[in-house]
């Protein structure tokens, strides 16, 4: 899509990559705040874990990063903060301004356009940081090195973060028929053969919802950020996980989620992302394996999830997933790797 930023003078679009230039004016289009203004359990969420603890927010001095079109910032208001500063990178920040003026509000909240270590903010420390960071599989084309570079700037000592707790979970699930639709595919297209489109097929993750009921094994977690003490270096990582199988089944695919926390709550919050529950606009993340594990109740899958932001534009994600079905039916035995590009 043809950017529409010129690099003009005073364009803080200017002067950085193309890929990152195009993700920023991404959120400029309406289409997407429409889509997370819509998500329920997302938006809801924000909200109950502001208005519910109006003690925390009353008189002080918030801090909404990537604001978007502004609702957090006005939900702070609401719940009797001093005031507010928003800070997005996007033009939609113009429209966040009308919208805030709209609802007698521009006197609480300022907004600035621009990257949130080159604005000047009204005030030298913030109360509290809110931000609605996450992307899919929580860290793709997340701002949370931002939140993080703000954490360290602005908060007060013993200054509150909304929400401070995101972990990501694993399963395995069945997925014969939507694989054969999504990669067997490239075996005949129309006559042909189109297998080295398949090769990349298997490495590009699906963000899709997945039914309940072809999840085979226990949920399992594999990282939890704590945002009061995780530093960038945290976002790269190699842990192990473990999924206990529930019934005999076939496994195509891995499939990951999270569930985000606002601990500091009177009553804490929580929401998930994951098939267990309602629809967000996040979806889950379907990685397809190699293999196609047979598996019986009470066995499991092994391996370790890898996650480091790409060379190329950190916003993009390289992903590993080795994996290994602990069974004692050696005809059954299967272990493998999957290398996967969120780009």
């Amino acid at each position: 899509m043809a950017s529409s930023h010129t690099g003009a003078k005073g364009d803080p679009l200017a002067g950085m990559a193309h890929s990152e230039a195009h993700y920023f004016n991404s959120y400029n289009h309406h289409g997407i705040h429409e889509e997370m203004l819509k998500d329920e359990v997302r938006t809801r969420s924000y909200r109950d874990a502001i208005y519910q603890n109006g003690h925390l927010f009353k008189d002080k001095v918030v801090l909404d990063v990537g604001c978007g079109t502004a609702i957090l910032s006005m939900f702070a208001v609401r719940a009797g903060a001093k005031h507010v500063i928003g800070v997005d990178m996007s033009t939609i920040i113009d429209k966040a301004k009308e919208i805030v003026e709209r609802n007698g509000m521009s006197d609480k909240i300022t907004l600035l356009q621009g990257k949130m270590e080159e604005v000047v903010l009204p005030f030298d420390k913030v109360d509290i940081i809110i931000s609605e960071w996450m992307g899919y599989f929580l860290l793709y084309e997340s701002m949370l090195d931002t939140v993080l570079y703000a954490r360290d700037k602005y908060l007060v000592k013993d200054g509150l973060i909304f929400p401070d707790k995101a972990t990501i979970f694993m399963a395995g699930i069945e997925d014969g028929e939507y694989k054969d639709e999504k990669i067997g595919f490239w075996d005949n297209v129309w006559g042909f053969d189109y297998t080295p489109l398949k090769a990349t097929a298997m490495t590009e993750p699906l963000v899709d919802t997945v039914d309940m009921k072809y999840v085979v094994t226990d949920p399992a977690s594999v990282l939890t950020l704590d945002l009061y003490k995780c530093t960038v270096d945290d976002l790269s990582f190699r842990l192990p996980y473990e999924l206990n199988v529930r019934r005999p089944d076939f496994i195509h695919a891995i499939i990951a989620w999270f569930d985000i926390e606002f601990s500091a709550c009177h009553k804490p919050i929580k929401f998930s992302t994951g098939p267990h529950t309602k629809y967000t606009h996040w979806k889950q993340t379907v990685f397809y394996l190699q293999d196609v594990l047979t598996v019986e109740e009470g066995e499991k899958i092994v391996g370790e999830l890898e996650n480091r932001p790409s060379e190329k534009n950190h916003r993009d994600l390289d992903i590993t997933i080795t994996y290994k079905l602990n069974t004692e039916d050696m005809h059954r035995q299967s272990a493998g790797q999957g290398m996967y590009k969120m780009c």
